[in-house]
């Protein structure tokens, strides 16, 4: 059960210059299916709802949006008060994405948009083949790690599950999953969308068919720390990076403390202390500052 503002995540829209490509990695790769598509819009999903990714088309690969679901009607006015009490700029007093019934959207700290609603469409599934069983968490880098994670706090109720370091990385949940957001210091930039699926060997299939599209794995499968899920990441079109995991840790103690770690403790892999040089630095801006909304 969710306790605050927020039940669970719902979204990530992403704007691709490549909108073909990316519909293939959704489906061929990730194993979504498509369950709306309008115009510049895709839309698609894992679990019985309208939609937990969206693609839109556009000249510039950006985050166009991230989808939260309100606790009810009562939790997205009392979201609206918040915002406008903070004087946060309104993109849409309405739903910009189909599929619900009711929501806003709003311009957060570093330019990061929120669109948060209720009332999704159900969507059914269908016989299950490959494929996530759902939406799970995101991971993006803001500049300013301490205020974004207050921010999260403040307005939509998240808590605490781990801390890294001084000011380095926050781990945040909106209901018993370890996390829905993780924050880690960075340039400004998104990093990854997660997904569940049931066991790990969902994510060697995951590398026989990234092998077979003569793409690959970044990193993993690795078992984290912080979390405690076994995971595998790739890149898709966009340039934001995938993750497949498993085993997430549920926590049911509302009010446990977080979890704290050094950043040079190894938080981020308990079966060995490597990892991918490069790891952090696949990902893709806001589409605040690359000045592009649709």
């Amino acid at each position: 059960m969710a306790w605050g503002l927020i039940r669970e995540m719902g979204h990530v829209s992403i704007q691709t210059n490549d909108i073909e490509g990316s519909i293939f990695d959704a489906t061929q790769l990730l194993g979504l299916r498509v369950t709306e598509r309008t115009g510049n819009e895709v839309y698609l999903a894992a679990n019985s709802v309208h939609h937990e990714l969206a693609y839109v088309e556009s000249e510039v690969n950006g985050i166009h949006s991230l989808g939260l679901i309100a606790q009810d009607g009562d939790a997205l006015r009392e979201i609206r008060k918040r915002v406008a009490d903070e004087n946060f700029k309104i993109v849409s007093e309405t739903p910009v994405s189909l599929g619900v019934q009711d929501g806003f959207s709003f311009i957060g700290p570093e330019g990061w948009i929120f669109e948060v609603y209720s009332g999704m469409q159900n969507n059914d599934r269908g016989l299950l083949s490959f494929g996530p069983d759902r939406y799970g968490h995101i991971n993006f880098h803001p500049r300013d790690v301490r205020s974004m994670m207050e921010f999260l706090r403040r307005i939509f109720d998240f808590r605490l599950s781990d801390v890294i370091g001084d000011d380095f990385a926050y781990f945040m949940r909106c209901n018993p999953d370890h996390h829905g957001i993780a924050l880690i210091k960075g340039q400004g930039t998104f990093h990854h969308h997660a997904w569940q699926v049931q066991s790990i060997g969902d994510l060697a299939k995951l590398g026989d068919r990234l092998g077979a599209a003569g793409r690959e794995l970044i990193w993993g499968p690795v078992r984290h720390g912080a979390g405690h899920n076994i995971a595998a990441y790739y890149v898709e079109t966009s340039g934001a990076v995938v993750e497949l995991y498993t085993d997430l840790e549920q926590i049911y103690d509302d009010e446990r403390d977080p979890v704290i770690w050094g950043e040079d403790e190894n938080w981020w892999n308990m079966w060995s202390n490597r990892r991918t040089e490069d790891f952090r630095t696949f990902g893709i801006p806001t589409v605040t500052e690359l000045k592009t909304f649709i």
